[in-house]
């Protein structure tokens, strides 16, 4: 694991994953792209919730520019495929990842961001798509996963104007979940985090798996998949620890 753009850190059923280039505003270059494959591809066993940070007051200003000035065509596609691909890791790796944001969370940030399932924003966060102001088109997926989140139209003019939303109005259009105080984002996720770990397991993977799929299918094959994954979880230890649990007025413990 690359401790230089990724620091991992993993306390019980938690794992913290920071970005760690602070003086470039946690751009995000390719091997952090390397690194996020490396961590989400083998997530370590006994991990049921994963918090993503930056360090230095930035979530991420985006993709390294820097890396980017000269590409071939073929070469800007291949990488472009490769951010789905981690981006995909970290949306359906089947664990929670809840995103902890502050400062800028801008382009490719962003795009990361849109691919965790929970997300946290601190007074003073900045969510903007600068790509159209830098002369090229989003490549990490903001097309689909912001636009799922905002909605084409906003993410055209986002894109168009370049402009900035507030930590408060994201929270109002969906790009944040929460509000936290300030300085107090990263105890936020983690608060939420403690509570997600106590979930099962096998519903946590189910609601990950299911739910955005879902929303790409036909109304009649969404409703068929969700019965199959209702079908699913209503089987196993979990299922009847959680209604024995129910009906004895207690909490669960899934283990």
């Amino acid at each position: 694991m690359e401790k230089s753009v990724l620091d991992v850190r993993v306390e019980g059923a938690i794992a913290h994953l920071q970005f760690n280039r602070p003086t470039k505003r946690n751009a995000v270059n390719d091997q952090t792209i390397e690194a996020l494959r490396s961590f989400f591809g083998t997530v370590p066993n006994g991990v049921r919730v994963i918090v993503l940070s930056g360090a230095g007051g930035h979530f991420s200003a985006g993709l390294d520019l820097s890396e980017q000035v000269r590409r071939e065509p073929q070469a800007v596609m291949r990488h472009s495929r490769n951010w789905h691909a981690v981006m995909s890791l970290v949306q359906f790796s089947g664990i929670p990842v809840i995103a902890a944001m502050n400062g800028a969370v801008m382009g490719g940030g962003l795009e990361i961001a849109a691919a965790c399932h929970v997300r946290v924003a601190e007074p003073g966060t900045m969510f903007r798509m600068p790509e159209g102001q830098r002369g090229i088109f989003v490549g990490g997926g903001a097309t689909v996963r912001l636009a799922a989140i905002i909605g084409a139209d906003r993410l055209t003019e986002m894109m168009l104007t370049g402009r900035t939303y507030s930590a408060e109005e994201g929270e109002r259009l969906g790009l944040a979940h929460y509000l936290a105080p300030a300085g107090g984002g990263l105890a936020k996720a983690f608060e939420l985090a403690g509570q997600i770990a106590q979930n099962s397991g096998t519903i946590n993977y189910l609601i990950i798996q299911s739910i955005a799929r879902i929303a790409n299918m036909s109304a009649e094959d969404g409703l068929y998949a969700e019965s199959l994954a209702a079908a699913l979880s209503q089987t196993g230890a979990d299922a009847e620890e959680g209604l024995r649990a129910f009906l004895e007025k207690r909490k669960p413990n899934f283990g």
